[in-house]
């Protein structure tokens, strides 16, 4: 099936989604097989995720996308164009960019880069994401190899240019944004999928490749990729960010389904960090180093990824509870059960109203509980009636469950776009997303006394955990250009990250740092972590050029 029409189908799911496809509908994504191998050897020809004859249509040969003299449109970086009191806007400085660099970058990339104005700024404004900063990338290149990559991230170093690597845009927390101008690089074109070992369950990508994509294309050969970030993820930026979905409870995160990693550093080496064996305890872990590194390391070219087998058959159920915490409850006293859930979703009645209104549903309005439980058929309802019990036990209503495909594809299909669903509410409001995770103990705690505040502020809060593992979200939708929403936003965010750092939990369970969680770090951490963070850092960066301003609080020092 064409990616192009795939595509088409989901972006229909919101204006958002809508906005954040449009940006990248210039390439049509066609799958392609490539040659399956089995454990003698890997397949030596890579072959495209995406047509090679497709170029995206902003670097199409124009005088204004490709001039190698900075255009004249008015920057971001110039105090006019920014009200500080309706945005969130990251401060930098910013250097003009060598003639001789832009030289450079042209020899290696050809038609591959930009300095269109548009182009620049949406790369340095995340789709997802109220963060803002005061610049924006001065290049944009599109490399199609890791040798590409390397000579870039050189050139960049030699002449001490900022570098920041961009992969699908999914993410909130200003991972992407360019606060001191510099070369966005952008992964989508390094899409190969460069062997598949069937027998090992592995896989060997490029960083640009999709999650949905890789799994439509593993499909036929019994197997998946079990994490599921928000749609439009590609794996680069998964492991950057060292995410994980609502299979985690089940599977683990991005740290767990890696195997090994190449990575170009900042002078430009190309480093492996582990061989495709499932275990070694040879040298430093440099593959966990890098993951959730947030590109402030190196520049990720390849992954090799831990497979599943797709489940025999699988039940998806719903329960509906009065408060969120007898919801919580359940989710706690059903991980204690021993069960193996491979998902246990909590929605607020606040959340289920917007996939009502997103979806034209009537689903009943209170706190509701996903679970899906897999194996054979006879495990899976086992398990279902089990859980049932524990439910009923906790005031737990109109417990349901879905064996059919297409009625489970449907279930979680509105889970997975929650936010957008939001954004049926209040189209024109941003939203800010918390991401504090606790030990699983403590949840009900944490969602009660959340959600006691999200209810008595005048914002439109919803909830949604990842309860099986302590994951839990609001949702909180506020006009940026109101200052008393923003400040009310920033108090509700503040309190919820302070709560669940009360309990030994942390500020970010699977979004990451970027610029909006850099903040909590020194409480969550201590000061000496931050410090051994930074020795590491200038170790493999001396000169700061890889995504920096991100991670590492400037304040810390060694």
């Amino acid at each position: 099936m064409a990616m192009s029409s795939w595509f088409s189908r989901l972006r229909c799911s919101s204006k958002c989604f809508f906005n954040f496809l449009a940006l990248r509908s210039s390439v049509s994504r066609k799958l392609v097989r490539t040659q399956t191998t089995t454990n003698s050897e890997s397949t030596k020809n890579p072959l495209l995720f995406w047509s090679s004859s497709l170029l995206p249509i902003a670097l199409a040969v124009s005088a204004g996308s490709l001039a190698l003299h900075p255009q004249s449109d008015p920057s971001l970086c110039e105090a006019s164009s920014i009200n500080s009191r309706a945005e969130f806007v990251v401060k930098g400085s910013h250097k003009e960019v060598p003639r001789e660099l832009i030289d450079e970058l042209k020899a290696i990339c050809q038609d591959n880069m930009t300095l269109d104005y548009e182009e620049r700024y949406n790369h340095g404004k995340p789709q997802n994401s109220f963060h803002k900063a005061v610049n924006i990338p001065d290049v944009v290149v599109f490399p199609r190899s890791e040798e590409q990559v390397s000579k870039i991230v050189n050139s960049c170093d030699k002449h001490k240019v900022p570098i920041v690597p961009y992969g699908g845009a999914t993410s909130i927390e200003g991972h992407t944004l360019s606060p001191n101008g510099g070369v966005c690089i952008d992964m989508s074109l390094m899409n190969h999928v460069k062997a598949l070992h069937v027998e090992d369950m592995d896989v060997v990508v490029e960083p640009g490749v999709g999650w949905m994509e890789l799994n439509e294309y593993l499909e036929p050969y019994g197997l998946f990729f079990p994490l599921d970030p928000g749609p439009g993820a590609t794996i680069g930026g998964m492991c950057a960010t060292r995410c994980s979905g609502s299979l985690a409870v089940r599977y683990g995160t991005m740290r767990d389904n890696v195997i090994s990693l190449k990575v170009v550093l900042a002078n430009g080496d190309v480093v492996k960090t582990a061989s495709r064996a499932r275990k070694s305890a040879a040298g430093y872990d440099l593959t966990r180093l890098v993951i959730g590194s947030e590109g402030t390391l190196g520049v990720i070219t390849e992954v090799t990824l831990r497979l599943q087998k797709i489940p025999q058959y699988s039940v998806v159920a719903m329960c509906n509870f009065p408060t969120v915490k007898d919801a919580a409850d359940v989710a706690i006293a059903t991980m204690l059960s021993g069960i193996q859930v491979s998902r246990v979703e909590l929605l607020d009645e606040v959340q289920v109203r917007a996939i009502n209104i997103a979806n034209g549903k009537s689903l009943p309005e209170t706190p509701t509980l996903m679970f899906e439980f897999i194996g054979t058929e006879a495990y899976s309802l086992e398990q279902t009636l089990i859980v049932q019990k524990i439910a009923s036990e906790h005031n737990g209503s109109d417990f349901i469950f879905a064996e059919d495909p297409e009625t489970k594809k449907e279930l979680w299909k509105m889970r997975k776009e929650a936010l957008w669903a939001c954004f049926a509410m209040e189209p024109n409001f941003e939203a800010m997303i918390s991401d504090v995770c606790v030990p699983l103990s403590c949840l009900a705690e944490l969602i009660s006394r959340s959600k006691q505040e999200l209810d008595a502020s005048e914002l439109i809060c919803t909830v949604i955990a990842h309860a099986g593992d302590g994951n839990f979200h609001a949702l909180i939708l506020f006009d940026p250009y109101n200052e008393e929403h923003r400040r009310e936003a920033q108090r509700l965010n503040h309190f919820m990250v302070h709560t669940a750092l009360s309990m030994e939990g942390t500020c970010t369970g699977e979004h990451g740092v970027g610029t909006g969680k850099m903040k909590y770090l020194e409480q969550e951490l201590g000061m000496e972590a931050l410090k051994t963070m930074k020795r590491i850092k200038a170790a493999l960066d001396p000169n700061n050029t890889m995504n920096p301003g991100k991670l590492i609080p400037s304040h810390v020092c060694f």
